[in-house]
């Protein structure tokens, strides 16, 4: 047989394979209506293991036995999708956990962020709520996670991801241990500035103080200054000390606003190494609520440590054409090897689609909580 020869052969398997998977997929639509019908799960994870345990021993070597087993993954995959689809249809929308607004309502709020006065946290507050916006300060993230849980603020800024430090890695933990909520978020540029005591010449400076981080993204210009470098717990109290010491000879990485409210003066501005470099602030409370026009989702799960986990959860995502924006992961405390992955994709939890991605998440990973929709 000639090469053309051999894929018209190839052809008419496939439209057999067609065929046999559309009858299939019809038995599986009765299967769906008996599950619907006797308050069933769609997932029953030790059925389909002898399932492919058993399409794999009809194969006759051990190429095709894994390819197979492949394959059956793939079709049983399908199967639980379309009977999310008319379990979703069955029982129409479906309560929501989240309570859907107009807007949110930010009026007469009170705001608490992270840090000191002239923290980038208070400019992404300001630049969200107002600069007139009701406010006040802590020394951590979880004292900003607690007074939201206490009740004595409504919402919080807290920064979860920089462009080129990465992520906050101890805010997707306090996400999860909280039962606070994403309601909006705030990208704002950073441009890290040299401050100093008014009248301060640049070359009086021998020390420079700031967040390690912030050192870090300055690293190049602070390197051909040769100052000497000391951590602080951030940029703001950097400034702060610096502004109560009045020492010509110190100086701090901090923001423009902080230089404000501190009484110092801007000796250079965007001495960072990075011009283009941007923190994303998230915003928070403790209520269930998203915006009408929310077009964002994150959420969170947890997934058994085997081959294919993450791309079977991914798959849900995939087949309702939702696109997945980011995706992070955090080891879980005591279990080696096993992870939380957090998700953001494009999307409102009142759209059909998400809804069906959602129920198929939920049957089939761990600990699934949605973050926010927003």
């Amino acid at each position: 047989m000639d090469l053309s020869e051999l894929r018209t052969a190839l052809d008419g398997i496939d439209r057999q394979i067609v065929e046999l998977y559309e009858k299939r997929m019809e038995v599986c639509g009765k299967v769906a209506e008996y599950k619907i019908e006797n308050g069933k799960r769609v997932f029953d994870k030790e059925r389909e293991q002898q399932k492919l345990k058993a399409v794999s021993e009809l194969t006759h070597n051990d190429f095709n036995a894994h390819g197979i087993r492949d394959l059956f993954e793939q079709i049983m995959s399908m199967s639980r999708k379309l009977q999310y689809q008319m379990i979703a249809e069955h029982n129409g929308v479906g309560r929501l956990s989240f309570m859907e607004m107009e807007a949110i309502d930010c009026k007469k709020c009170r705001v608490v962020f992270q840090g000191a006065e002239g923290a980038y946290s208070q400019a992404a507050m300001m630049q969200y709520f107002g600069e007139d916006v009701d406010s006040f300060h802590v020394d951590t993230f979880r004292d900003a996670m607690l007074a939201i849980d206490e009740g004595s603020a409504d919402f919080a800024v807290l920064p979860i991801e920089n462009s080129s430090a990465g992520i906050v890695s101890e805010i997707y933990d306090l996400l999860v241990e909280f039962e606070n909520y994403i309601v909006g978020e705030q990208i704002i540029r950073i441009e890290h500035c040299v401050l100093a005591v008014p009248g301060t010449k640049t070359e009086e400076i021998r020390t420079v103080y700031s967040h390690p981080q912030s050192l870090m993204q300055s690293s190049r210009y602070l390197m051909e200054k040769g100052w000497q470098q000391i951590s602080m717990k951030n940029n703001a109290f950097a400034a702060k000390k610096v502004s109560g010491e009045k020492d010509h000879t110190q100086a701090a990485i901090a923001s423009e606003t902080a230089a404000k409210v501190y009484g110092l003066e801007v000796l250079e501005k965007g001495v960072n190494d990075l011009k283009e470099n941007s923190t994303r602030f998230i915003v928070i409370t403790n209520q269930k609520v998203f915006a009408k026009d929310a077009s964002k989702i994150s959420l969170c799960f947890e997934l058994s440590h085997e081959s294919g986990a993450l791309y079977h959860a991914l798959s849900h995502l995939m087949y309702n054409g939702l696109n997945v924006t980011k995706i992070e992961s955090r080891p879980l405390a005591g279990r080696n090897w096993e992870y939380r992955f957090f998700l953001d994709f494009e999307g409102n939890l009142i759209d059909g689609a998400v809804k069906n991605a959602l129920r198929g998440l939920r049957e089939e990973t761990r600990n699934m909580k949605i973050l926010g929709n927003y």
